[in-house]
């Protein structure tokens, strides 16, 4: 690969804005330099922002792509392209795709295998240089299912499995303690009737007691096998949070209050909520708000969830909150790589994987105009 030399730009560092440009060589940042010079051969940015490349740690994305509606079950190759398209198209350079592993076999909801198999296919994507940005898995791991011990055990070190979350979605506590909001949300996605929401939620709580501890305790044993983070899930009482810390957990996804907020800080566990729920101004499910955490200083990670492109909306959003843009940056590029074990990118400095972004601000929106992954322009 030639090299690539960015300049006249605002490089937006750790702490500072700085003017001036990089060069990419050979996938690294090779050189970072200050001033407004435009060497012979390089692109003029113009003022323009830079940013490292966005780190995505939880997002349903891929899952929406394979079933764009209910018992839908679309071509993977073209929905794992679709969805890295995406991906690269809105800054996210590093994916930790989420995958379901927990089922409930011949469920009116329609929770049926499928993780293994898309894994495989995403690798053989990636395999043939098909993929546009870098692909890890993240397996939710289902408390309240059937076949969690088996379909984890599919899995293997070689997997790139770099997140694994512990997801109770017992009804009644949690992200769905009001069974109202539950009941709003599975009838509306998966057009159940009311009797056949009742047998969902009692069959919910019947594997709940059934499996819940032994999932538990094989799902850390499992992330431990892989090598991954060990993330929990809508954390809504002091005591899960003691809970998620004894199993090791170093990073909560979507607490639910900000007492949770609160324990994982003093337990030192990264929060993390969703870049939706910021620009929405709440939480769908009716929890805590993420711009309430972040006012009271309680907010280290941002997903974009359910929307991609949420992810840069909602940093800059943070940036005016904080009136900190480098702090607010650091939300979606250094603090993910930190918590999910990565140290070669979420940075700009030289030597680190040259994932970054050219962003323009218009009318107080960010506007990207430009994506390089490994120094390759994909976007």
């Amino acid at each position: 690969m030639t090299d690539v030399t960015l300049a006249n730009a605002c490089l937006v560092l750790d702490a500072e804005v700085m003017h001036g440009g990089l060069t990419m060589r050979d996938g690294r940042i090779a050189d970072v330099f200050t001033g407004t010079a435009v060497p012979a051969g390089a692109i003029d940015l113009q003022g323009d922002l830079i940013i490292p490349g966005l780190i995505e740690l939880h997002t349903d994305n891929l899952e929406r792509h394979i079933q764009p509606r209910p018992r839908v079950d679309w071509p993977h190759a073209a929905a794992i392209l679709a969805h890295d398209g995406e991906l690269a198209s809105v800054g996210i350079t590093t994916v930790f795709d989420a995958m379901r592993v927990g089922s409930i076999p011949d469920s009116r909801t329609g929770y049926n295998k499928y993780a293994r198999d898309l894994a495989t296919e995403l690798w053989e994507l990636r395999a043939a240089d098909a993929l546009r940005i870098n692909h890890y898995l993240h397996l939710r791991a289902e408390v309240c299912s059937a076949t969690l011990v088996e379909e984890i055990a599919e899995f293997g070190v070689d997997d790139r499995v770099g997140i694994v979350s512990l997801m109770d979605h017992t009804p009644g506590q949690r992200q769905f303690r009001d069974l109202d909001k539950l009941r709003e949300y599975v009838q509306g996605k998966k057009g159940l009737t009311d009797p056949e929401f009742d047998a969902h939620v009692a069959q919910l709580l019947s594997l709940r007691q059934t499996y819940g501890a032994q999932h538990e305790k094989m799902t850390v044993a499992a992330a431990n096998r892989f090598g991954a983070v060990l993330a929990s899930h809508d954390d809504t009482t002091a005591d899960h949070v003691a809970t998620s810390a004894a199993h090791g957990i170093r990073l909560a996804e979507f607490p639910t209050t900000a007492e949770a907020a609160q324990s994982c800080r003093a337990a030192g566990i990264k929060v993390m909520m969703g870049a939706p729920n910021l620009i929405r101004g709440g939480s769908h499910s009716g929890n805590v708000a993420a711009h309430e955490l972040a006012e009271l200083d309680l907010l280290d990670i941002l997903s974009s969830d359910y929307v991609p492109s949420s992810l840069l909306t909602a940093a800059f959003l943070l940036a005016d909150l904080w009136d900190d843009l480098p702090r607010a940056i650091r939300t979606v590029t250094a603090a993910p790589a930190g918590a999910s074990g990565l140290t070669d990118r979420g940075r700009i400095a030289q030597g680190l994987h040259a994932d970054v972004l050219r962003i323009a601000r218009i009318q107080g929106t960010p506007v990207i105009r430009g994506v390089w992954c490994h120094g390759r322009q994909v976007g």
